[in-house]
């Protein structure tokens, strides 16, 4: 039976929606939650329970009447269209006493051709886009369905040109440029572009994947069994048994070839990169897995791969299941980029195993995995690492907040997302901000305390997605019971609503700088007009070091002159180097002295990679630059890149 009642989250009031549903087959984890936690009453074999209305502004599906538990999908890969052709089989189990005479769905530029429910066609429609969630997909089911019973809707579709969660690429922008490729990227609301869904973090469901392509695939699940069809087409299988939201739903294919890197992980890329990726990788895969384990405990997906991408992508890793996509720029031939493999496996636990309820909460996916990346980089490298990696990332932070305004929503921890598009609102504060507050909670407690709240945390919420709020009370019991009267007097005094919503910086903690000193110190030396730099000065230092000196050199009051730009980069050869952090901070630093010899370089670059991190800040300072160059540049390589880069980069010109 379903009644309603008015509870307040914020300053916003919330219905909450009482549904008395059979106990079989449901998972509670998987519900939606008020803030607090409710009480349940089990009676013989059903419940009650008081869930809240679905609490994601980024979706436009009833979830809170209908819960995705299994989704298969089967898709024929058509690189001569650029199209996957199929169908989508979602098992939805009613929520209701068979009050919802209607599904809903999100889908985004995304043709539907057909809605089947156990197997009976359904009347459907596809309401008017809103902007920017897409057009919800209505299914009407006149007699509704009795509560705890699943409906199998078949859906046929066919992605569109307009699709935003697939990036088709021709064999000419390929590595070795044989053959065609395509790759997904559905974070944040991507999915509904490929497939209709409940496109919200705040649902997870296990998936069976079907893909048929003329060239090897990899997916986030485990390969089955595969069987050659359709003459040159082969059918690929792939299972996820472990619950992930729609946005984890990733495929690749394209000419890919296998090397192993570890005793649970392969590396895939395209055969003309294969041994440089193996060789940058083979090293620290075993050593990130076991102290990751020791940290959380055991890895719960199966095997752990990593697809290195073409150089389009616009991340330096997506932390897809079963394989990571990630950006070629990692493959630097120092070795000083795998961090980023440290940063996607740590979603393993935080992001993918527990995750946040909806986008507005995106620091407990981020903050938590830049946390664990940093004890790993600390057991691996030295204590010292930890201080070091979070100056750098103090820097990021400084550089977000005063790019967005020190009073701007998207630089609170906890962000307003209704009518926002989630990719808007990317940044590195969910990371860097999410971080500080977790090490500050880290420093309140004690290391020795907090170290054993960690596997508490992700055992409590594995499976399940949940807020800001519901993380505040899981420490607060946790510290509560814990037994100590001094750490639960500490607790009592934490400014939980400041941290949340208090927008720009968090307080500055000490770092250890036992890294970071002589980089610093070098930098004091180039701020003298007659300092003299030989390429001996950076022998001692390993990239992360030179990035701290790049970085010190960048936040000048006076920016150097053209000519000592010249001169820094000439002397440590930074033009030349594989190493692209390391490149596109010199050529930042370069950019600002309005030293225009380095253009060429510039554009070379921006049109050869397309990690935001790196072309987003290297086409607003070639905008102050020289604007009809950056314009010109991304105009004729704005198909190179994915559509969330194309967007974004659009937006930082003045072309959006």
């Amino acid at each position: 039976m379903r009644g309603s009642g008015i509870f307040s989250r914020g300053n916003v009031p919330f219905r909450s929606i009482n549904i008395h549903v059979h106990i079989r087959g449901l998972s509670l984890a998987s519900l939606p939650r008020p803030r607090t936690t409710p009480s349940v009453s089990i009676r013989s074999l059903s419940y009650t329970r008081t869930i809240m209305a679905p609490r994601d502004p980024s979706t436009l599906a009833n979830y809170g009447e209908w819960l995705t538990k299994h989704t298969t999908v089967n898709f024929n890969v058509n690189f001569e269209k650029q199209r996957l052709e199929g169908s989508v089989l979602l098992e939805l189990e009613s929520l209701t006493d068979g009050k919802s005479q209607e599904v809903i769905l999100d889908t985004n530029h995304l043709s539907v051709l057909s809605v089947k429910g156990n197997s009976t066609d359904l009347q459907w429609t596809l309401k008017d886009r809103v902007a920017p969630l897409g057009s919800p997909l209505h299914v009407s089911l006149p007699q509704g369905v009795p509560p705890g019973e699943v409906l199998k809707l078949d859906i046929a579709v066919e992605t569109t040109k307009d699709c935003v969660g697939l990036q088709w690429m021709t064999p000419a922008q390929t590595g070795n440029k044989k053959h065609p490729y395509v790759y997904s990227q559905c974070q944040a609301i991507l999915a509904r572009s490929i497939f209709p869904c409940q496109d919200t973090p705040d649902v997870k469901s296990t998936f069976s994947f079907n893909i048929t392509s003329p060239l090897p695939v990899v997916a986030s699940g485990v390969p089955v069994s595969s069987e050659t069809q359709d003459g040159d087409k082969k059918l690929f299988r792939f299972e996820q048994k472990v619950p992930i939201p729609a946005y984890l739903f990733a495929l690749a294919s394209g000419d890919l070839e296998t090397a192993s890197i570890g005793k649970r992980s392969v590396v895939s890329t395209g055969p003309e990169a294969l041994q440089d990726a193996k060789w940058e990788l083979e090293e620290h895969m075993d050593k990130f897995l076991e102290v990751a384990e020791k940290l959380v405990f055991d890895y719960q997906w199966g095997p752990y791969n990593v697809l290195v991408l073409p150089p389009s992508f616009a991340y330096g890793g997506m932390e897809n299941p079963i394989f990571t996509f990630a950006t070629p720029t990692i493959i630097s031939g120092d070795r000083q980029n795998v961090d980023v493999i440290a940063h996607e496996l740590s979603h393993s636990w935080s992001g993918n195993l527990v995750g946040c309820a909806s986008w507005e909460h995106f620091w407990l996916n981020e903050g938590w995995t830049t946390y664990l990346e940093r004890r790993i980089g600390a057991v691996l490298h030295g204590e010292p690492q930890f201080g070091f990696s979070s100056i750098i990332g103090w820097k990021a932070l400084e550089d977000s907040v005063n790019l967005l305004g020190a009073e701007h929503e998207f630089t609170k921890l906890i962000i307003n997302h209704k009518g926002v598009d989630p990719d808007d609102a990317f940044s590195s504060v969910p990371y860097e901000k999410g971080f500080h507050f977790l090490y500050y909670l880290d420093r309140l407690v004690g290391r020795e305390h907090f170290d054993k709240f960690i596997p508490h945390y992700f055992r409590t919420w594995a499976r399940k997605s949940l807020d800001s709020y519901e993380f505040k009370q899981t420490f607060l019991d946790f510290f509560n019971n814990y037994g100590n009267e001094e750490i639960k007097q500490k607790i009592a005094q934490i400014p939980w609503e400041e941290r949340f919503y208090t927008p720009g910086l968090p307080p500055k903690p000490e770092f250890d700088t036992a890294y970071v000193d002589s980089c610093l110190a070098l930098a004091e030396k180039w701020k003298q007009a007659d300092y003299q730099p030989s390429p001996k000065d950076l022998e001692s230092f390993n990239a992360n070091q030179v990035l701290v000196f790049l970085q010190a050199v960048q936040d000048f009051s006076t920016p150097l002159s053209v000519e000592r730009s010249n001169l820094l980069g000439t002397t440590y050869n930074f033009s030349s180097s594989k190493n692209v952090e390391l490149k596109s901070a010199y050529y930042l630093i370069a950019l600002t002295a309005g030293d225009r010899s380095v253009l060429p370089g510039v554009v070379d670059l921006v049109a050869s990679v397309g990690r935001m991190k790196y072309v987003r800040p290297l086409y607003r300072k070639l905008n102050q630059l020289d604007r009809d160059l950056a314009v010109k540049t991304f105009t004729e390589n704005k198909d190179f890149y994915p559509s969330t880069t194309k967007g974004q980069l659009a937006k930082d010109l003045g072309l959006k």
